[in-house]
């Protein structure tokens, strides 16, 4: 039904993988909130805070090859997370 969209990121190799699967997918609007579908995956729901900071890690270092200090963009990145769990900018659907 759906097809694969012009704008997704393709999987990475590990994809191929038969025990491989994706856990979360997350979409962007500029000025919309995001959208994302995710499986709990993991039996540990802390598991998942293993994973943000690996997202967030990898963010740096994509920041990193545009020209922004790794830590730095790690820095902001935190600063942001820690901003949004005090105030949320939006409601979850």
């Amino acid at each position: 039904m759906f097809g694969r969209s012009k704008n997704e990121i393709p999987p990475p190799a590990i994809a191929k993988s038969a025990d491989a699967v994706e856990v979360l997918r997350v979409w962007a609007e500029p000025g919309a909130p995001q959208q994302l579908v995710l499986k709990t995956t993991w039996d540990e729901p802390g598991a998942w805070g293993l994973l943000l900071v690996d997202v967030a890690r990898h963010a740096a270092k994509a920041y990193a090859g545009e020209g922004i200090p790794e830590e730095e963009a790690f820095d902001r990145i935190l600063q942001f997370f820690r901003a949004e769990l005090e105030s949320p900018t939006d409601e979850l659907s």
